[in-house]
This record gives structure tokens, C-alpha cells and sequence, in this order.
């Protein structure tokens, strides 16, 4: 049995993360951890709306018990849907600095599943957020960001460069999300024009996906790899999980670096499963 965490905002309940947290842990008979990230420098009001109750008697203390109710309601929607899909769960509230906490528990962890717009924040950010491009960079398990809403996945797309980041999430991939390896796979390569048409360490990577995704395909795509990877992902149906390696902060994998993982974040509404060594 494995450990999934599932993150949560309890002011701003995912119901995506809890759909695909639940499907997940009941596929591999896994223990399922809700951690509600209850922060205590962050609340459900801005300053420009305690400044305008100002003259509100106790406004502050009834503002923060409106935030404690919603949290607790959250908390208790995701009890209900764990027990009602009889799942072993558990429920943690980290009341300190959201990121510290959260890194802390992946350590942990097999899986961490958050929203991939989640912030812990009022206000509107563009994707990735800063919460989730820090995020990446530090966790120690690897990560399925999803979006708002639950589609079960029926294939998996491997984005593959040769680096040892593409592979070990491959790895991860295969460990970690064991129901879901028999789905339809497919390897996705992106190389120059003028290159061949094989993957990177052709014999070595198909002897390796042989023992790992047997009935796998392979697809070599040209051309520059982050407009080409993004148009081919936009061609694809919603019920497509994506697999690919991450940057770790000062080792930038030379395909999968920022720039790739913001883009797949910011253009693409497909689940990642993302994963660095």
C-alpha cells in the first residue's frame, strides 16, 4: 500500500484534487492523506475589505471564524467523500507556513496531488503560480498537478529527452502509479530536423521501457521541442496523462527546464505527473 497526499486550500476546496486523489488511492488500494493547509498568515479577506467593515464591532474575529468554518466544512466534505468511497484516509491540518509544511510532509510521501492553479493566495496569478513553481523545484516525491475538474485518465503520454530527469520519472511513473501503467502509452521525443528519427539511446531506452511499458509506442516529433510538444499536447483528448521530468533548483535538465514545465502549465489543461531526480 502507498502513501498519496492530496494538498488542499480549505478556502478555496479543489474539487479536482480530491476527485482524482480519491480515484487514485481506491485504483492501488492506497492510504490517502488530506493535508489542509491551514495557514496562518493567509485568510479568506483582503485588507481592502477589513478597511471597509472597519467600524464592525469584533469585524477581525468574525471575518477569522468565517475562515474556520469554511476550513472546517472543506475538511469535513472530503471526510464524507473518502468514507463513501471506503478508502483508508487520514486528515492533517498544518496550521504553519503553507510551502515549509507541505515539503515537509512530501518527504513522506509516494505522491503529492495538488491543483496546478493553486496558490494559497486572494488574489489572481498566471500560471504556474509562484506557490507551484516553488513547488517543483523542492519537493521530495514526485507530483500529479490536475486540473478543476476529474476525467479518468486513459492514456499516458511520456515526454522523453534522454536526460536522466525523463527517465527517473519514468521510474516514478511505474512505482508509484502502478494501475494506470497498462493504459495506452505512448513515448514522445522531440529532436532537430536534419536528426534521425530514432529516440535518444535508442537501443537502451527501449530495452528499458520493455521491462517497464512493454506495449509502448514510440514517436519522434521534429522541431523546436517546447512549441512542438505544447501544439502536439493541445491535440490531444482530455483523458491523456502527461509524464515528464522537472527542474530541481541549479540542475535544469537541458529539455525539461522552466520554461518547458511553465508552458505545459500555462497552455496545456492535461493532469501532470511530474517527477525530478
Amino acid at each position: 500500500m502507498k502513501k498519496i497526499i492530496a494538498a488542499f486550500d480549505g478556502l478555496k476546496l479543489s474539487t479536482g484534487t480530491m476527485d482524482y486523489a480519491i480515484h487514485i488511492a481506491k485504483s492501488y488500494n492506497a492510504h490517502l492523506v488530506g493535508i489542509f493547509l491551514d495557514d496562518y498568515t493567509y485568510s479568506g479577506y483582503g485588507y481592502g475589505e477589513l478597511l471597509a467593515r472597519a467600524e464592525e464591532k469584533n469585524i477581525m474575529q468574525l471575518l477569522d471564524e468565517a475562515d474556520r468554518l469554511k476550513r472546517k466544512a472543506a475538511a469535513d466534505r472530503f471526510t464524507t467523500q473518502c468514507r463513501e468511497a471506503a478508502i483508508n484516509f487520514s486528515v492533517h491540518h498544518d496550521r504553519k507556513i503553507a510551502m515549509k509544511e507541505l515539503l515537509h510532509e512530501s518527504i513522506y510521501a509516494d505522491l503529492l496531488i495538488i491543483d496546478r492553479k493553486e496558490s494559497f493566495g486572494n488574489g489572481e496569478e498566471l500560471q504556474p503560480t509562484g506557490f507551484i513553481h516553488d513547488l517543483l523545484a523542492d519537493v521530495h516525491c514526485p507530483v500529479l498537478l490536475v486540473p478543476g475538474k476529474f476525467i479518468p485518465p486513459v492514456k499516458n503520454i511520456i515526454l522523453y529527452d534522454g536526460s536522466p530527469s525523463s527517465v527517473y520519472a519514468i521510474k516514478a511513473f511505474d512505482y508509484v502509479m502502478q494501475p494506470f501503467k497498462h493504459l495506452e502509452t505512448e513515448v514522445v521525443s522531440v529532436k532537430a530536423t536534419a536528426s534521425s528519427l530514432h529516440v535518444p539511446d535508442n537501443m537502451l531506452m527501449k530495452e528499458f521501457m520493455k521491462r517497464h511499458f512493454p506495449k509502448a509506442v514510440f514517436t519522434v516529433l521534429k522541431g523546436s521541442a517546447e512549441e512542438t510538444i505544447v501544439t502536439f499536447l493541445l491535440q490531444q483528448k482530455e483523458e491523456v496523462m502527461v509524464i515528464l521530468g522537472a527542474y530541481q533548483r541549479n540542475r535544469v535538465s537541458r529539455w525539461f527546464k522552466p520554461s518547458m514545465a511553465d508552458m505545459l502549465v500555462q497552455q496545456t489543461k492535461l493532469p501532470l505527473f511530474v517527477a525530478h531526480n
